[in-house]
């Protein structure tokens, strides 16, 4: 699929397609995990990053080897993400989670 994908001209624009869907899938995750795990799943993205991270350097297909690095780096900013998002739950931006409170 890359070698068609190469040949038109394509592989550009499916990895900047693919960036872009990465990246948006991850912010409402940001949410719901804050809401429901609160900022002790960061470490989940931290493993869950480095795993991403070494599949990308496995993989010798640039496509899959691209968009592997682009979740990988999504889920280490998402470490930082989920401690802004307290901030942000403390600033009244987003709900807290009930269940959570004064935890």
């Amino acid at each position: 699929m890359t070698d068609f994908l190469a040949r038109y001209h394509l592989l550009g624009l499916v990895i900047g397609v693919g960036t872009f869907l990465i990246i948006g899938l991850f912010h409402p995750v940001v949410i719901k995990c804050h809401y429901y795990f609160g900022t002790g799943c960061r470490w989940w993205f931290v493993l869950l990053g480095v795993v991403a991270l070494a599949g990308s350097v496995a993989v010798g297909d640039v496509l899959w080897s691209s968009l592997l690095g682009v979740f990988a780096f999504s889920s280490f900013w998402t470490v930082k993400e989920i401690k802004e998002q307290e901030e942000r739950v403390r600033k009244g931006w987003f709900p807290a989670n009930p269940k959570r409170a004064g935890k």
